[in-house]
This record gives structure tokens, sequence and C-alpha cells, in this order.
């Protein structure tokens, strides 16, 4: 999960007044001070209704509330227990607003029917705001913040998704009785085009490589024959299926490498690649960098 930064809204430079309330104060621009501070004020309110409705979620047919908000926190000056207070509706904005939403669409992408509790996530935030009556440690709730993440967008995934996984295993399952298909670590399986005789890479080696990768259906995402040139990677920069064979493929070598979604890109979607795919790659190891 990523971290969440909460970040203080755009600073407003108010014109001298003494007037509160909803409406807007009387400019009386009787010397150069009084005009330089109305045209502070005007310059800084430029492009403010697009910063409101675009960063912050206002909306704007509420501009007579926000002017309100404007002159009560103007005019509480450096009252402490104010600014405490309006941080704190700010704050409380942008976890409605922005935090909840994003979680929800990394949970559940674009269904609108489900969504984390905002009364349990207030609840921890405020205890661990406070310091006290916490249900675990700050260090604690990210740890399990991030495995339930994983298993709620998991779940949430397979419910559309699931197919490709049980394509995929269905695939490689049966891909493995072929003749001349060998299985290595972790399930993935290769079938030898040709032989190569050169060094095997480490997987911290630079290798440079040609390479075509399909889906099950036959479908091409990638490929550098196609860019007509090869590309130079590090074997352990790569999705873990990659690593796997380029760390047992001689220099020279063709193989058809069959990678199981938990190798490649599991749960993560990847312009063409939908979550859960297995994937085919033809590659081609032309050689190791120096």
């Amino acid at each position: 999960m990523k971290k969440l930064t909460f970040v203080a809204a755009m600073a407003i430079a108010a014109a001298a007044v003494t007037s509160c309330g909803n409406s807007t104060p009387k400019a009386s621009l009787n010397n150069d001070i009084d005009t330089l501070s109305y045209a502070v004020g005007m310059a800084q309110s430029q492009g403010l209704k697009e910063y409101l409705s675009e960063r912050l979620g206002v909306d704007t047919a509420y501009m007579d509330e926000f002017i309100k908000g404007v002159n009560e926190g103007a005019n509480a000056g450096d009252d402490k227990r104010q600014a405490a207070r309006f941080a704190g509706i700010q704050i409380g904005q942008q976890i409605s607003n922005q935090m909840v939403k994003g979680i929800n669409h990394e949970l559940f992408g674009e269904d609108s029917t489900k969504s984390i509790s905002l009364k349990n996530l207030l609840a921890g935030f405020i205890s661990g705001t406070a310091g006290k009556n916490g249900l675990m440690t700050v260090e604690q709730a990210g740890t399990v913040a991030q495995k339930k993440m994983e298993a709620i967008r998991s779940e949430s995934l397979m419910a559309t998704y699931g197919k490709n996984k049980e394509a995929g295993e269905k695939f490689l399952k049966d891909n493995a009785k072929k003749e001349g298909v060998k299985t290595l670590k972790n399930g993935v399986q290769y079938k030898v085009i040709k032989e190569g005789s050169g060094d095997i890479p480490k997987d911290t080696s630079a290798v440079k490589v040609h390479y075509e990768g399909k889906l099950i259906d036959g479908k091409v995402f990638d490929s550098s024959y196609k860019r007509g040139e090869p590309v130079t990677l590090r074997a352990n920069q790569v999705i873990p299926g990659w690593t796997e064979a380029l760390t047992h493929m001689p220099v020279g070598s063709v193989w058809e490498v069959y990678i199981p979604q938990d190798q490649a890109y599991g749960m993560r979607q990847q312009k063409d690649i939908d979550p859960f795919s297995m994937l085919i790659f033809k590659i081609e190891l032309l050689g190791i960098e120096k």
C-alpha cells in the first residue's frame, strides 16, 4: 500500500479585513499598502476554482461556504485552538475525498458498491494520532494493512479474472506431458528450440536477448523481433519466470518458456496482460554483456 501524505491546501493571501461571515469585505484602497494587499489577494485567486474542484473535490456551487471558511480562517489569526480545528477539518475531508476513494479504487476497481469502513479507518487514525487506546502499534498496522490489502484485492480480482488462473493451470498441466517439455523450479516450463553451447548467465548478469511474448490464446503482447533490435537487461530485474529461465540457458539457446501467473505478473494488470495470466515466451539468448 502506498504511503499516504497529507498536503496542506494552497495558502491564500488575504486583504486586511475585520468583517466575518460569508460576505465579500469592502476594499478601501487609500494608500500603496492597501492597493498592494488587494492586488496580492486578487492575484492569488487565479486558478483557485479549478484547484478547489480538481484537487480538493470542492463543489464550486457552494462558493459562499468556501468564502465563509476563508473569512473565518483568516480572522482567526494565530488562535492555536482554531488553527488545530481547521487543520482537522481539512485532513478529515482529505481522508474522505482522497484516501478512502483511492484505497477503494485500488481494492475494488470501478465497483462503486464496495468500500472500506470510514468508521474504522477514523478509529485507527485517531488512535494513532492521539497515541492511546490503539488495538495495534503503528508499525504493526502498516504490516497488517499491506497483507489485508493484498488479500482483499486478490479476492476481488479473482471474481473477475479467476478464469485466467484456471486456464493457465490447465494449460501447464497438459503441457508438462508433452514431449520435450521440461519443468524448472517454481513450475516454470521450457522446450528447447535450439540448444546453445555458451556460458550460462548468473542472476546478476546483463544479457542480450531477442524475445516474443504471447498469451495462451496466441495473442502477441510484446516482441523485440517486431521492433527490429534485441534488448539488454539484467537477469534479476525481470519477472521471476524470466530470471529462472535465463539462469539455466546457455548462450546461443532459443527456448519456448511457459511461465505460471505467479511467476509472471500475478494479480497486477500490465497493459494487454490481465491479472493471473500465464505467459509464453520465445527467448533467444544472444550473449552475456561484460
